[in-house]
C-alpha cells in the first residue's frame, strides 16, 4: 500500500489535492490500483494537523506490531531476588564464615551441602524471616545456583553441625578478626533480651519469667550478647527464660573471659545487672568496670552523692560530668540539661492534671490508682500535692550516676558509657532478628541454633552497616537494604537462546554493592542452552 495524490484544476486556476491510501491488485491478469481509504483535501488536512497525528499513531501501531512480533520469540522464564544474595555471600566469605564452617565439615565428612543450607539460613533471616519448612519454599525465589540442590533436611541437619561448632566459631571469628577488634575490645557491652515460644518448648530452657516483650503469657528464653563498643557482636549465651540479668551478668563474663583471653577489658553495663555479688566477682576476675547505678534504690547514692557539692566539669554536647568519692568507691555524677528541662515540664504537667483532678474529683478520683499517687500526700479524708516529693524528684532531673574501678577521667568514663547507647540501639536489631515471630523448634539443640543463624545474620548486617558507614552513605540500612532487593534477575528465552537480565539499579544499591567491595553483574549474561533428549519410542 502507499499513498496517492490526485490533483483537480479549478476555473481560477489553481489546484487542489486529495490524498488516497491504495494497493495494488491483479485483477484478470492486470495490475490495478484500489481505493483502500480517503483520507481528505491536503489543505484541510495540514490546516487541522490530521495528517501529523496520523502519522504518528500510524508510527506508534508499526512500533507496538514490531514488539508483539517479537514477543512471539520471546519468554520471561523467571525474575528472582538477586542483589542481596551476591552483596551477603560477600561478606559472608569476608568474614571468614564460609571458610571456617567449611573446614568444620569436612572434618567430619559430611556429604550434602551444609554450608549452603546455613547461608541460606541466615540470608533469610535479614530478607525473609521465616519458619525451616517455608525458606525450603523460599530459595526458589532467589538468585542463588548452590541453593538449588538443597532438600528440607538439609537444614535441619545444618541446625544441627552449628549447634555442635557455635561456640568453636565465635572463638574463630574472634580470632580472626583480632585486627579489627583491637581498637575496640577494651570496652566490652553486655546486654540481654528475651525470645518467646509458641508452645511449651524445651524442658528446662523454655520457662515462664520477665517478658520484655510484655508476653508474660509465653515461655521464652533469654539471650545474652556480649559486643565491643562500636557494636560489633562477639559472642552470645542463651539461659532459662525465668533467669535475670543479675544471673546471667557473671556467667556471661565469666564464660568470655575463659573463652577469648581478652586482655585489658573493661566492662560496661547498664543498671540492671549492678549487684554487690556482681561487682566482687569483677573485682575478683581483675576486670575493670564502668556501670549504671539505680539512683532511688541506692541509699547512698540517692542522700550522699546526688547532693556532694561541685562544679559541673562539661566534656560534650548535653553532658556534663562531676566526680564523687565514697570511701572506696568512685562515682560519676552525669547530667544532660536538656533532659533535665524535658523532666521539668513533664512533671509540671503531670502536677497541673492532678490539682485539676483533684478539684473536680477530690480524693475519689484517686482511689486504686497507685500512679497518681507518686505526687500526692494521703491524710484520711483528705489529698494534696506532696511538695516534699517534688522537690526530692527534682534532684534527679537530668541524671545519671556511674560506678568505676578504673582510673580512666571521669569525662572517659561517661563517654565509654555513653557509648552503651549505641550497643543498645545495635542489641535491637539482633532483637528484631530474633524476634520477627515466636520460635517453633521444641528441642534444645534446635533452639540455640536458631539463635546461632539469627546471631549470624546479625554479624552480616553489622558488617554491611560498618561498611556503608565507612563510605559515608546517610540512608539507614533497610533504605539500603529496599533498594538493593530491587535488583532482580530476570531469564528470558529468546528464541532458543536464554540469557539472565539484571534489572536496574535504584536508589543505594550500587553503595551495597561497593560496600562489600564488588562490582554489580552485568546487564545481560548469556546461559548455556540445556539440552533436551529425543523422546524414546
Amino acid at each position: 500500500m502507499y499513498i496517492r495524490v490526485k490533483r483537480f484544476a479549478n476555473k481560477d486556476g489553481s489546484v487542489r489535492e486529495y490524498l488516497y491510501i491504495v494497493k495494488a491488485v491483479r485483477e484478470g491478469g492486470k495490475v490495478r490500483q484500489k481505493v483502500v481509504a480517503y483520507l481528505g483535501r491536503v489543505d484541510e488536512l495540514q490546516k487541522e494537523g490530521t495528517v501529523d497525528a496520523l502519522l504518528e499513531g500510524l508510527v506508534r501501531y508499526a512500533q507496538e506490531k514490531e514488539v508483539i512480533d517479537t514477543a512471539q520469540d520471546l519468554f520471561c522464564e523467571s525474575a528472582k531476588e538477586y542483589g542481596p544474595l551476591l552483596v551477603f555471600r560477600k561478606l559472608w566469605r569476608d568474614l571468614g564464615l564460609e571458610a571456617f564452617l567449611t573446614r568444620y565439615v569436612a572434618e567430619r565428612g559430611y556429604e550434602f551441602p551444609v554450608v549452603d543450607a546455613m547461608f541460606a539460613m541466615v540470608v533469610n533471616r535479614l530478607l525473609a524471616p521465616c519458619s525451616k519448612l517455608s525458606v525450603f519454599h523460599w530459595i526458589e525465589e532467589v538468585e542463588e545456583p548452590a541453593f538449588r540442590d538443597l532438600a528440607l533436611h538439609h537444614f535441619y541437619r545444618a541446625m544441627d553441625v552449628l549447634y555442635a561448632n557455635k561456640e568453636r566459631l565465635e572463638e574463630d571469628l574472634f580470632r580472626k578478626n583480632w585486627d579489627l577488634f583491637s581498637q575496640e575490645v577494651d570496652l566490652a557491652f553486655f546486654d540481654t533480651t528475651t525470645v518467646s515460644f509458641q508452645g511449651e518448648g524445651p524442658e528446662g530452657l523454655a520457662e515462664y519469667g520477665y517478658s520484655r516483650a510484655r508476653r508474660p503469657d509465653l515461655r521464652q528464653i533469654v539471650v545474652a550478647v556480649v559486643m565491643t563498643k562500636g557494636g560489633f557482636p562477639i559472642a552470645h549465651e542463651i539461659f532459662p527464660g525465668s533467669t535475670s540479668d543479675l544471673r546471667a551478668f557473671p556467667a556471661v563474663i565469666r564464660r568470655v573471659k575463659e573463652r577469648f583471653r581478652l586482655g585489658r577489658v573493661i566492662v560496661v553495663s547498664d543498671r540492671g545487672t549492678v549487684s554487690e555479688e556482681n561487682l566482687g566477682l569483677l573485682e575478683e576476675l581483675g576486670l575493670p568496670y564502668i556501670v549504671g547505678v539505680r539512683m532511688r534504690k541506692a541509699k547512698e547514692v540517692a542522700e550522699e552523692v546526688l547532693s556532694w557539692p561541685g562544679r559541673y566539669q562539661e566534656v560534650a554536647k548535653n553532658l556534663k560530668v562531676k566526680e564523687v568519692h565514697r570511701e572506696d568507691k568512685r562515682y560519676i555524677v552525669c547530667l544532660n540539661e536538656e533532659e533535665a528541662e524535658r523532666d521539668r515540664k513533664a512533671r509540671e504537667e503531670t502536677v497541673a492534671l492532678l490539682e485539676e483532678k483533684l478539684a473536680r474529683e477530690g480524693i475519689k478520683g484517686f482511689v486504686g490508682n497507685k500512679g497518681y499517687r507518686r505526687f500526692l500526700k494521703v491524710r484520711e479524708a483528705t489529698v494534696e500535692i506532696d511538695e516534699e516529693k517534688l522537690r526530692e524528684e527534682a534532684r534527679y532531673d537530668g541524671k545519671y550516676v556511674l560506678l568505676t574501678n578504673t582510673e580512666l577521667p571521669a569525662a572517659e568514663v561517661a563517654l565509654a558509657y555513653k557509648g552503651l547507647w549505641q550497643v543498645e540501639q545495635a542489641f535491637r536489631e539482633l532483637k528484631d532478628q530474633l524476634e520477627v515471630e515466636p520460635v517453633y523448634h521444641w528441642t534444645e539443640p534446635r533452639v540455640r541454633a536458631h539463635v546461632a543463624i539469627c546471631f549470624l545474620a546479625f554479624l552480616l548486617e553489622v558488617e554491611l552497616r560498618k561498611r556503608l558507614e565507612k563510605l559515608g552513605v546517610e540512608a539507614s540500612f533497610r533504605e539500603v537494604l529496599r533498594d538493593l532487593r530491587r535488583v532482580k534477575a530476570v531469564e528470558l528465552r529468546v528464541k532458543e537462546r536464554m540469557y539472565r537480565v539484571r534489572t536496574e539499579l535504584q536508589g543505594q544499591a550500587y553503595s551495597a554493592f561497593q560496600a562489600a567491595g564488588i562490582a554489580p553483574p552485568k546487564r545481560v549474561v548469556s546461559l548455556p542452552v540445556v539440552a533436551t533428549s529425543p523422546l524414546e519410542d
